[in-house]
């Protein structure tokens, strides 16, 4: 009997390409599905996804009745990798997108960020049975949480009796401030600095007070995926800061507890917002594909570059790999 998503074994996903493969196809522009156009790329040069997409393994368990996000997901990834060289229509996602998320609206810009979220919660969905909880260690069984999943940890520390109290949060992405921050290291200690709590009530002590919360990575992601909150949550207005991002990150610093071995992650992905605002402006992506080379991709427009410029880009989203 085939293996579903939700039998996968952990040691069964294979975090570098099984097949040598060039640089998927480029992406025609269908009228301001640049946005999804971006997405779709870094997803699809999304290594132990990709591996898991082209054994076709989804599409021979599928019991799915009507649309179904890793069926539209596998067939998209197919034809893009087998494609290289030329430009495809994505119509299979295009088609769908009010599926993928109910504002999502032909012809409409819309945030990419927020569009990754979608497409995850909804491949997410379509590997859990019907019917099932979505609570932690269900959704730990699906393949997309053994590629994107991680868990962040929620410390709150009694100022007065130091009792702590723990709470746990599954998690594909982490967003990071960058208004004090000059780089993602830097942006990632920030994130795990611990915050004042003024009128904590201590289920310990019993006493209205002070206490200290902080977040923290307890299990980290095969995929690390950052989002760099580049817009202003009132105006929408972007954020035009200088974020350093490096090629290889370690992440051990920010964990609940310090990994015995080095906890290092290689960018493989960086998506852009070129514009004023969240509101308008243009997505394009870079990507290092299974032929170890970077490609800059904008629409259907597919150049290969260099390393030095990745990294000088204003990224918006950053893929990293275990």
């Amino acid at each position: 009997m085939a293996l579903t998503e939700r039998d996968l074994p952990l040691q069964k996903l294979c975090m570098t390409w099984q097949h040598t493969c060039s640089v998927g196809a480029g992406l025609y522009n269908l009228g301001n599905t640049c946005f999804v156009n971006s997405v779709l790329q870094c997803v699809t040069h999304t290594a132990p996804l990709a591996n898991y997409m082209l054994s076709r393994q989804h599409s021979q368990s599928c019991a799915q009745q009507g649309f179904c996000m890793m069926c539209t997901m596998q067939r998209h990834v197919q034809e893009v990798l087998s494609c290289s060289g030329g430009a495809i229509r994505p119509m299979s996602v295009i088609s769908q997108l009010p599926r993928i998320g109910q504002h999502f609206q032909l012809g409409t810009q819309e945030d990419a960020h927020g569009f990754f979220c979608c497409t995850v919660d909804a491949m997410q969905r379509d590997c859990l049975s019907r019917g099932s909880d979505w609570d932690t260690g269900s959704q730990a069984s699906t393949v997309i949480d053994q590629v994107f999943g991680g868990l962040l940890r929620s410390r709150v520390t009694c100022l007065n009796c130091e009792a702590v109290s723990d709470t746990y949060e599954a998690f594909h992405d982490i967003p990071l401030a960058i208004v004090a921050t000059s780089s993602v290291p830097r942006a990632l200690e920030v994130f795990v600095t611990p915050e004042l709590l003024d009128g904590y009530r201590c289920g310990q002590c019993e006493q209205l007070g002070l206490a200290a919360k902080e977040f923290t990575i307890h299990h980290s992601p095969n995929i690390l995926t950052l989002c760099l909150k580049r817009f202003d949550p009132f105006s929408g207005r972007k954020i035009n800061l200088v974020v350093k991002f490096p090629e290889d990150l370690q992440l051990g610093a920010y964990m609940s507890q310090a990994p015995e071995e080095p906890l290092v992650y290689s960018l493989y992905a960086v998506l852009v917002h070129q514009g004023s605002s969240c509101h308008r402006g243009h997505y394009y992506c870079f990507v290092k594909a299974g032929d170890g080379r970077w490609y800059k991709m904008d629409d259907a427009s597919v150049v290969p570059c260099d390393t030095e410029m990745v990294l000088c880009q204003q990224a918006y989203l950053l893929f990293y790999a275990r």
